[in-house]
């Protein structure tokens, strides 16, 4: 890997960290940002890189044995961070959200056999029904689990998800929000994951972080760039330093809070699945050390 002296910061910029990465120890990649690679393809390219994480995507153990998935990787030094995903829990009928519930039980089995700590949980919403209203179901589903959660020694981590995904993939949009709901469910066994390109906006972020981190709330933190102009909402997130998200100052107010876990780049991007996936690593690595 051949890598550029880090720049000086430009004047007016906010100065580089003191202490900047060097190392890949603590970078954590989601299948799912190596999309076409299988999850063992993916454990053998990180470990050979020296990535010290890997986030595991629930499609990525289809048709395995999860428990000797998770050995896999623990073989190739790699710390399991979290399984992806849960949640979707609102629903118009009382059947739909005893289903969700269900499936979220299955999620958390997934993760005590893969050895994952928690499961995110992109919460779910309903269209046309009011949010107010998902939120409630968001809430009482993730309460209904707790019991199984506990027996099994897995977490779950309520992942607030940007306004435009309001209709149908999230009810919970802020940091606040999902703070509100952690500390009303006052569970050690719920949290937040706060991911860079769902919340980069918030105007609150910073004292949002700091709340969740003084709560003992804080599991996970996912990275990576909103680009300027995108071409899709979903599939065109950028690496980092290629859009205009302060990566590197909202890592700091995460640190603060005392958080010493994994910075875990998650990229949905139809662009980079379709490039060769080991350059498309390099390229990652590159961003992980000089914008993140």
């Amino acid at each position: 890997m051949n890598l550029t002296p880090q720049p000086e910061s430009a004047p007016g910029e906010p100065a580089f960290p003191e202490f900047p990465f060097r190392d890949f120890s603590k970078l954590c990649v989601h299948t799912i940002t190596t999309k076409p690679w299988s999850v063992e393809e993916a454990a053998e390219h990180f470990a050979l890189s020296g990535i010290g994480g890997i986030t595991v995507w629930r499609d990525a153990l289809a048709n395995r044995n999860i428990y000797q998935t998770g050995q896999l990787l623990r073989d190739h030094n790699l710390t399991v961070v979290s399984l992806c995903r849960g949640g979707f829990f609102p629903h118009l009928e009382a059947a739909g959200r005893q289903a969700a519930i269900d499936e979220n039980r299955r999620a958390i089995d997934e993760a005590a056999e893969l050895g994952a700590p928690h499961v995110v949980l992109v919460c779910g919403a309903v269209p046309g029904q009011p949010l107010t209203e998902s939120r409630k179901q968001i809430r009482d589903g993730i309460a209904a689990l707790l019991p199984h959660a506990e027996a099994s020694g897995v977490k779950l981590a309520i992942e607030p998800l940007h306004p435009m995904y309001a209709d149908n993939r999230s009810a919970i949009n802020t940091l606040g929000q999902a703070n509100d709901m952690a500390e009303e469910l006052n569970s050690p066994l719920v949290g937040v994951a706060v991911d860079v390109y769902h919340l980069w906006w918030d105007p609150n972020l910073e004292q949002e972080i700091q709340r969740c981190g003084k709560n003992g709330h804080l599991f996970a933190f996912h990275i990576c760039d909103w680009k300027t102009p995108t071409e899709d909402l979903l599939n065109d997130r950028g690496l980092m330093g290629e859009g205009c998200i302060n990566v590197r100052q909202i890592r700091s107010w995460v640190e603060a809070t005392g958080f010493n876990g994994f910075n875990e780049v998650e990229i949905f991007s139809n662009r980079y699945w379709a490039e060769d996936q080991k350059e498309f690593l390099e390229k990652i690595k590159n961003g992980y050390l000089y914008h993140s």
